[in-house]
């Protein structure tokens, strides 16, 4: 098991603009996925994208299923998505909670569309391309958000809605995503 440290809001390196992956069969990025779902288990994380380790490609991935942190939260298939594009699908926005495993012990209301196309490639090189909405389209906007060099506080509009998860949630035991 390599489970790597995640990197903390403040680091320079997750304000730096990711770079697509042009050899999808490296040893290094066979090694990268493992890490990152390594990483991403460990933590009980919604999704990790690569530069939360230090690692400078376009590379995310993404689960939900029956996390304790997201009770209410649909299921969301194990996806690997390299070099992704995003398309809204329409204009329509939803603000909700979030937290970040780079922002630890805290959360915050984001807007995000509520519905959007996703296209890129999974671990082999193959193409992916869906349309999803609600909680699924919420976690591929933040994953896809560091590859950007965006962490989630970046688009709060209102920061009355940002805090500690123990303040804001007394009781409910919530941990960072």
């Amino acid at each position: 098991m390599a489970v790597r440290p995640v990197l903390k809001m403040g680091d320079p390196r997750l304000l730096t603009p990711a770079q697509p992956v042009v050899d999808f069969a490296s040893v290094e990025l066979a090694q990268l996925l493992v890490d990152m779902r390594d990483t991403m288990y460990a933590l009980n994380g919604a999704g990790l994208a690569a530069p939360q380790i230090g690692v400078g490609l376009q590379v995310v991935m993404f689960e939900v299923n029956a996390n304790p942190r997201y009770p209410d939260a649909e299921t969301v298939p194990f996806t690997v998505l390299i070099n992704p594009v995003l398309t809204p699908l329409s204009d329509a926005l939803e603000e909700d909670w979030e937290g970040c495993l780079s922002v630890p012990g805290m959360r915050g209301r984001v807007p995000r569309h509520v519905a959007l196309r996703y296209q890129g490639f999974d671990a082999a090189g193959q193409p992916i391309d869906r349309s999803v909405s609600g909680f699924h389209a919420r976690v591929v906007q933040h994953e896809v958000d560091h590859l950007q060099g965006i962490l989630y506080p970046m688009r709060i509009r209102d920061l009355r809605h940002f805090g500690y998860t123990e303040t804001l949630f007394p009781g409910q035991n919530l941990q960072d995503d």
